[in-house]
C-alpha cells in the first residue's frame, strides 16, 4: 500500500462530515471534480472503496464508516492543540458562525454579539438564520440557538436571554366580528393566522394553565412562514396570531393588537446556545460562550 498522508485524510474527513463534495469543495477551495479526482486516487492507495457516490448523494462505505470514527477524534485534537496556542497570542481571534431561528436572531442574539464584538474586535461572527432544525456539526457551525427540548441530548446548551413567554394576539377590529376566546378551544371559532416550519409541518399552539397541557391544531384561510409577516397580517385584521410577548410588545401597548387567553400563556426557559461536547473548544466559541454567562450571571 502506497503512503497515505495526512493531507490525503483531511480531504477524506472532510468529504464525510459534510456527505457532499460540493460543500466539501467549498471548505478545501477547489472544484468538486478536482476532490472527487483527489478521493479516487486515496482509495487507489488503499485498494479500498472509502465512499459510495449516488445520485442523491455522497454515503461512506463500511471502511469509510470505520476510518471517519478512528481519525475524526485524532484531527479533533490537533485542532485543540492548534487552539491552545491562542493564548500567547493576548487575546481571542477566530470566526465563529452561529446558526439560529429568526425569532433568536432578533430578540436575543444581535444584541449580545453586538457587544461581544465590540469587547473582542479580533473575533469574526457569521450569524445565519434559519428557522428549520440544522445538525449545526455537519452543517460547519460552531454553535446554534434553540428551545431546550430541540437540543440533541450530546450538546452542551447555556441559558441565552431571558425568560420567554408567548401571546395570543388579535386586532380590535377582529373582535368587533367575533367574541374574546374564553378558553383555547373556543379558538375553533376563530380565524387564525397558522404558521408552517420549513418541514412542511404546522405548528400546534401550545397551552398550560394549573398543570393543564392543551395543543391546539387552529384553523384559519391564512398560512405564514415568518413571524413578522404574522405580526403584521394580525394587525392588519387577518386573524389571532400566536406570537412572543416582545415581539408584539409594541403593538401591544399602542393598541394595534389585544391579547387574549393570557392565563394559558405561562413563562418558560428561553433560548439556548448549544455546541458540541469536546475538551477544547475553539478561542472564539469559548470567548463567547464565558461572554454569554457573564451576562446571565449579571441578570440574575
Amino acid at each position: 500500500m502506497r503512503r497515505i498522508r495526512s493531507t490525503d485524510l483531511a480531504i477524506f474527513l472532510t468529504i464525510a462530515e459534510h456527505r457532499s463534495f460540493r460543500k466539501a469543495a467549498v471548505e478545501l477551495g477547489v472544484t468538486p471534480s478536482a476532490l472527487s479526482h483527489s478521493l479516487r486516487a486515496i482509495e487507489e492507495r488503499l485498494d479500498l472503496r472509502l465512499v459510495n457516490r449516488t445520485t442523491r448523494g455522497v454515503g461512506l462505505t463500511e471502511a469509510g464508516e470505520r476510518l471517519f470514527d478512528r481519525i475524526r477524534p485524532a484531527f479533533l485534537d490537533i485542532d485543540d492543540a492548534l487552539e491552545d496556542l491562542d493564548k500567547f497570542r493576548g487575546q481571542p481571534y477566530g470566526k465563529l458562525r452561529i446558526n439560529t431561528p429568526r425569532p433568536a436572531a432578533k430578540m436575543v442574539l444581535l444584541p449580545i454579539v453586538s457587544r461581544f464584538l465590540q469587547a473582542y474586535p479580533a473575533i469574526e461572527v457569521e450569524i445565519v438564520v434559519d428557522d428549520a432544525l440544522v445538525d449545526t456539526v455537519s452543517a460547519g457551525f460552531d454553535a446554534g440557538i434553540r428551545f431546550g427540548e430541540s437540543i440533541a441530548a450530546d450538546m452542551i446548551a447555556v441559558a441565552i436571554g431571558p425568560r420567554q413567554r408567548t401571546a395570543i394576539v388579535g386586532s380590535p377590529e377582529h373582535f368587533q366580528r367575533f367574541p374574546k376566546p374564553v378558553t383555547p378551544h373556543d379558538l375553533k371559532d376563530h380565524p387564525c393566522i397558522r404558521y408552517r416550519f420549513a418541514s412542511g409541518t404546522y405548528y400546534r399552539w401550545e397551552f398550560e394553565r394549573g398543570g393543564v397541557e392543551l395543543e391546539i391544531d387552529v384553523q384559519g384561510p391564512l398560512t405564514l412562514g415568518d413571524l413578522d409577516i404574522m405580526l403584521d397580517a394580525a394587525i392588519d385584521g387577518s386573524g389571532l396570531a400566536f406570537l412572543f410577548e416582545d415581539h408584539a410588545l409594541p403593538a401591544l401597548r399602542d393598541g394595534r393588537l389585544i391579547r387574549v387567553l393570557e392565563d394559558w400563556c405561562p413563562y418558560y426557559p428561553g433560548f439556548f446556545l448549544y455546541y458540541p461536547s469536546r475538551r477544547q473548544l475553539p478561542t472564539a466559541l469559548r470567548a463567547f460562550v464565558d461572554f454569554v454567562k457573564a451576562g446571565a450571571a449579571r441578570q440574575r
